[in-house]
């Protein structure tokens, strides 16, 4: 999607520029083989009263391609909105963030969002788009050298739950900032976003801060159908997990057997996705049987909806303090910049 008529012109390079070829475009492979851990952690998973599966594993090529296509649904109201709040608070966000910042962006995905505030941003040192998927990420930052020429780009490939080092900047630099925008932080428990927020505020470190969108509270008649496209998109996001498993850990899950469901607990004040088991069946992992009774589902990701002060008091615990909160008209989203507390 192109930038916002008020974002400044000099700052995205025509899309038909071809980026010269640097060591800069190669994604980097950080301790990032999720396959390492993803059969023990299917298998541990798959083992508990409720069966569940790191959401992480959601994200191989053709599950990020789906996410993309989801984030453009009618029903998905996160991603415009979001984007709506970056176009409109685009300078003072940048005035806030100052100019020769590095941008580190976790769980990057598509570059939709990180070319609208590079828009805005002056004189950016570098850019750091981390994702767990290493040719999704490689195809995205060849897109964005193209896009911006002149901004050097160090993609790593490595899962943003585990420790990060970053590259070796060859520009001098004013402050790190984290970008993590979308509603990842809600597919995190609380108590595990507290500790996200701890890990990306030392990554920033003390001059640094942590800029990213934190979905909110609103009627279940809304956040529901994000969740459950007429298109079947994000049901064929979350089947996409069960195709990946047979592919890559030599199971034999039947897609037909098993259909999504998404809805919103208010009790916990998220979104709970689910596949479920249309019949009593044994799937074969390897060498072990996976036993499902009918309607028995495997809990694949939560989207937790915070209220404001909800969050706040997340971050409090992580060491951080919201310096400035941007919300739509409606508040249903906001983008937050924290910053280490006083």
């Amino acid at each position: 999607m192109p930038l916002s008529n008020s974002a400044p012109a000099t700052k995205t390079a025509p899309a038909t520029k071809t980026a010269p070829a640097t060591k800069t475009a190669r994604a980097k492979k950080i301790d990032a083989d999720s396959g390492s851990t993803f059969l023990p952690d299917v298998i541990e998973g798959l083992s508990k009263p409720q069966k569940q599966i790191p959401p992480k594993y959601l994200y191989d090529h053709r599950g990020s391609q789906l996410f993309d296509q989801i984030c453009h649904l009618e029903e998905y109201y996160p991603t415009r909105t979001e984007l709506g709040i970056l176009r409109d608070q685009g300078r003072e966000i940048a005035r806030l963030l100052g100019p020769r910042c590095v941008i580190i962006e976790p769980g990057s995905g598509s570059n939709e969002k990180i070319r609208c505030l590079l828009g805005y941003l002056e004189k950016v040192a570098a850019y750091v788009p981390i994702d767990i998927s290493h040719d999704y990420l490689q195809q995205q930052a060849e897109e964005m050298m193209a896009a911006f020429p002149q901004l050097e780009i160090f993609p790593v490939c490595a899962d943003f739950h585990q420790p990060l080092q970053l590259p070796s900047f060859t520009k001098t630099y004013r402050r790190r900032i984290v970008f993590f925008p979308g509603s990842t932080i809600g597919n995190m428990m609380p108590d595990e976003a507290e500790d996200f927020l701890r890990r990306m505020g030392r990554l920033a470190g003390d001059r640094g801060g942590v800029l990213l969108g934190v979905d909110l509270k609103k009627p279940r008649e809304v956040v529901e159908p994000a969740y459950n496209d007429a298109e079947g998109v994000t049901g064929q996001f979350n089947l996409n997990l069960l195709e990946r498993i047979n592919q890559e850990l030599d199971a034999d899950f039947d897609t037909s057997c098993f259909a999504h469901r998404a809805f919103f607990s208010a009790r916990e004040s998220r979104i709970e996705m689910h596949l479920v088991s249309l019949k009593e069946q044994v799937v074969t992992l390897g060498e072990r049987n996976i036993r499902f009774d009918a309607g028995e589902s495997i809990h694949t990701e939560n989207s937790y909806k915070y209220e404001l002060d909800q969050f706040a008091e997340v971050a409090r615990r992580a060491g951080l303090a919201v310096e400035r909160v941007w919300t739509d008209p409606q508040k249903f989203f906001s983008v937050q910049l924290l910053t280490f507390a006083p």
